[in-house]
């Protein structure tokens, strides 16, 4: 599995997570059961990241959304922004630039344009805040 298959697959657990309060571990049960889920390294740990440090991602996210409250982004939107800076700011090994433009195709597949130009412009913003710091 490619890593960007394994963002994907890891994009809809988060997805999913949005509307069911399930744990990493049984959202992983679920998916081995009942979809075509594929056990991947990745896939598990970005999860278990974005699970792990939710809270610290969401007030990213509130910060950079001027004027948007979490509840009224779409729940696309919000699950490729939390993979998003998850991996920015957890996963050294991955460029600030593929995890952007990542999030911004998984947008662009799973929504519209104008989601996408939304999330681009906010994780644009945050990249360019980090590397000011």
């Amino acid at each position: 599995m490619t890593r960007k298959e394994a963002r994907e697959q890891a994009f809809v657990l988060v997805f999913e997570n949005c509307f069911r309060k399930e744990t990493v571990a049984e959202l992983l049960e679920i998916a081995e059961l009942y979809s075509n889920y594929t056990e991947d390294e990745y896939c598990t740990s970005i999860v278990g990241i974005v699970e792990e440090n939710k809270t610290q991602i969401d007030e990213i996210i509130s910060k950079f959304a001027k004027g948007w409250k979490l509840d009224r982004l779409s729940k696309v939107s919000l699950s490729a922004l939390r993979i998003a800076i998850a991996e920015i700011d957890f996963m050294e090994d991955i460029p600030q630039s593929v995890s952007i433009n990542e999030a911004v195709e998984l947008v662009k597949k799973y929504a519209t344009s104008e989601d996408a130009s939304f999330v681009n412009g906010i994780l644009g913003t945050y990249s360019r805040s980090k590397k000011e710091d």
